[in-house]
């Protein structure tokens, strides 16, 4: 896969797509939050991976909810990019992902040094909760692209 990294999205799944600028000055502290899992474990997204920073290869699983109720989704990252413009990584979807598709989480620094944060993605339903879920299901999707971006302008702003 690797859809997230550049182009367009494929067409015939649900797309996400949500930018947001942040605060002048901020892209090396955004972007480790993002490579490092930060951004996801402020915005209270419990995450288990298998490596301290995103990198090809890498599995992780999030779960949000209390406990035994928790929606649990594991993804491998598929890509990853950290240099002087970008910082971020994409993971797609692993069986007992609610839904199927890929994501990015992605940080850049524009030509005139301006800082933005990314999400990307594409999805399908793949448990009966998600197909259940109908517009509820997307609503939550672009639901969580908003909060990281609000939680990613915190960390920056407490830089």
């Amino acid at each position: 896969m690797g859809a997230t990294r550049d182009g367009p999205l494929p067409e015939g799944w649900r797309r996400v797509r949500h930018r947001v600028r942040l605060p002048d000055g901020c892209f090396a502290t955004a972007g480790a939050a993002v490579l490092g899992w930060r951004l996801h474990r402020a915005a209270g997204i419990r995450i288990t991976a298998d490596a301290p920073q995103a990198a090809p290869g890498v599995t992780v699983v999030s779960r949000i909810g209390p406990g035994p109720l928790a929606l649990t989704a594991p993804c491998r990252v598929v890509w990853a990019a950290d240099d002087d413009r970008r910082a971020g990584f994409g993971y797609g979807t692993l069986p007992g992902h609610p839904a199927a598709g890929e994501e990015a989480f992605v940080v850049t620094r524009d030509a005139s040094g301006a800082v933005w944060f990314e999400v990307r993605a594409f999805s399908r339903p793949d448990s009966p909760l998600m197909r259940a879920a109908g517009p509820a299901g997307r609503a939550f999707q672009h639901g969580y692209a908003w909060w990281l971006g609000r939680t990613l302008r915190r960390l920056c702003a407490r830089r």
